[in-house]
Formats: structure tokens, C-alpha cells, sequence
């Protein structure tokens, strides 16, 4: 994997990231009609409502399509051609239908295999919690299968409040009756938060593929251009002497679902002082697990943005000892 030196370091990302300039089309409402149209005609005939959904933003989101556009260029090593670019977005498309039966505990409804479930046991058996560190690559609605599979299993979402709030609202439009699991982030309480739900031994995710603005960023090396990527996950991570893991559920076509759960790094044994040697490391790591599974599963790819933006120049340098 081809990353940043060894004297590695971290930028602040530009005030405004490409992704929070633009919200994610839709609407409440829409969930709402596609909850009910999804739970009373079953999931193979409200299926067919995709396809003319992903034609709708295959013709009319040219933004979109532009960036999905260079990232399967990337990734297929070809042009992508007008097949494989509504692939990527009826996958999106796919995942987005099928949260409604995912939430509402469906899993009978799914094919969905696991690689790496003895990681999870044998995390559950050390206690003391772990960090996930997820991406906006497959469903992340999948991997609640695990926890049918685990009775006890416990999972918080981290993230900021803004995005809390949407998120739980989109949750409530899709399922009512969810139980939903978030920490918001952003306060200093937040921190607080987190170690207690590790010290109780739950886990808690984080994505940790977007930046937020004006924080501290690794740029590395990305399906062969140097990308931005946020070193708060990592560093919560470090701080706190935890492992991190990564994890993701791969949509396969149809009702088939690949759920991975991967080490990326162990923050357990690091000694004081040690903390921003091994944060860069481990944000490439992540970097490699991230390409790696992209070039496995190409159409899961769900940034329709423009990822490569390189920082503007003459932004302060934050070096890894700060």
C-alpha cells in the first residue's frame, strides 16, 4: 500500500467539505412511502420501484454521475461504461430499500454470509469494547445481522449532532418503533460517553471516510491519488487504549449480503506519548482495508462526491506530534 512517509503529516481539511455542501437527496416523507409500500407489497415487487429510481438519478444528477464516473475509472483500471456506472447506483439504490426490512429485523428476507465473526467473539471475550471504523462502502443496516447471530450484542453510532438528528429522524421515517443507539459528538461529554460504553463492553462505530471541515486530516494515497481522510477516529481510538476493527456489509446482487469485520488496529498496549507515532499508521491501514474491499465489491462505493479534493494550499500543517 502505497501511503505518506514515515515522518508523516496531518493537514486540517478545508472549512467546508464537498459532501456537507451538498445534502443527500430525498426526503421523509419519500421514506415514509417507501416503508409502506415496502412492508405491504413485499420486497420483490417494491423492488421494482429501483429501477426507475436509478434511472432517475443516472439522467438528471450530473454531479453524481460525474464523480462516479472517475471513481469506477479508478478502480475498474478502464472507463466506465454507462452499464457499470447504473450498477453503482442501483446498488445504492438497493441498499437504501433494503434498510427498511434490515431495521425492521427482516434478516429471514436475506442470503448474508460473514467473514470474520470469530474476530467479534473474541473481541466480546477480552471485554473493554472496541472501536468500529466503518465507511461509506456497502450497508452498514447488514451488519445488524450480527447481532442476531450475537445475543448481547451492542453497538453506538458516533457522530455528529447534525447528523444524529437526520439520522434519527430518517430511522424513526423507517421504523418507528427503533431503538436507536447514538452518541453525538462535538461537546466534551461525548468522550466521556464513549469510554463508559467501551469500559461496559460495547462497541462503538464511527465512519471514518468523510471530514466535517476545518480538523486534522492524513492524506494518502487512494486508488492512485492522495485523498483526505479524518484522523479524529483513529485518535479517539488512541487515546482511549482500544482496538479498532473495521466493518461493513458488501451488497452482492439480489438478496445477498457479505458482511467483513477486520482488525485494523490495537491501541491496547501503546505506552504514553505514543499516540500520534501510530495514528497516521493506522489511518493508512485503514486506507489499504478501504481500496482493498473496494476493488473486491467496485459497485459499494457510495461517495458520489469529489473524494480526491486535494486541501487548499497554504492551510497550517498540524504535525502527528502536536
Amino acid at each position: 500500500m502505497k501511503g505518506s512517509a514515515g515522518h508523516s503529516q496531518a493537514q486540517s481539511a478545508p472549512a467546508a467539505s464537498p459532501w456537507a455542501r451538498h445534502a443527500e437527496r430525498g426526503s421523509l416523507l419519500m421514506l415514509r412511502v417507501m416503508r409502506w409500500i415496502s412492508l405491504r407489497l413485499g420486497r420483490r415487487l417494491s423492488r421494482s420501484v429501483l429501477y426507475g429510481i436509478a434511472t432517475y438519478f443516472f439522467l438528471f444528477a450530473p454531479r453524481a454521475r460525474r464523480h462516479s464516473r472517475e471513481y469506477l475509472r479508478r478502480v475498474l483500471g478502464r472507463p466506465a461504461t454507462p452499464i457499470d456506472r447504473f450498477r453503482q447506483i442501483f446498488a445504492f439504490a438497493s441498499t437504501i430499500h433494503d434498510r427498511v426490512y434490515l431495521l425492521n429485523q427482516r434478516f429471514e428476507l436475506f442470503d448474508i454470509s460473514i467473514d470474520g465473526e470469530s474476530l467479534v467473539r473474541a473481541a466480546r471475550v477480552q471485554g473493554g469494547g472496541a472501536l468500529l471504523i466503518g465507511a461509506h462502502l456497502g450497508s452498514f443496516e447488514a451488519t445488524r445481522a450480527l447481532g442476531q447471530r450475537q445475543a448481547g450484542l451492542e453497538i453506538a453510532m458516533a457522530m455528529y449532532a447534525d447528523n444524529a438528528r437526520k439520522i434519527n429522524a430518517a430511522l424513526a421515517a423507517i421504523s418507528p418503533r427503533l431503538k436507536t443507539d447514538i452518541i453525538e459528538l462535538g461537546h466534551i461529554s461525548a468522550m466521556l460517553e464513549i469510554r463508559a460504553r467501551l469500559a461496559a463492553g460495547s462497541f462503538v462505530g464511527m465512519m471514518g471516510d468523510r471530514t466535517l471541515g476545518e480538523e486534522p486530516v492524513e492524506p494518502v494515497m487512494f486508488l492512485g491519488s492522495r485523498a483526505s481522510f479524518p484522523l479524529g477516529p483513529m485518535r479517539v481510538a488512541a487515546m482511549l487504549r482500544r482496538p479498532v476493527y473495521f466493518m461493513a456489509g458488501f451488497y452482492l446482487g439480489g438478496n445477498r449480503y457479505h458482511i467483513v469485520f477486520e482488525q485494523i488496529a490495537d491501541f491496547s498496549a501503546i505506552g504514553p506519548g505514543a499516540e500520534a507515532s501510530v495514528v497516521g499508521a493506522a489511518v493508512r491501514q485503514y486506507v489499504a482495508v478501504i481500496e482493498r474491499h473496494c476493488r473486491l465489491f467496485p459497485y459499494n462505493w457510495f461517495n458520489f462526491m469529489d473524494f480526491w479534493q486535494v486541501p487548499p494550499a497554504g492551510l497550517p500543517r498540524v504535525s502527528d506530534a502536536e
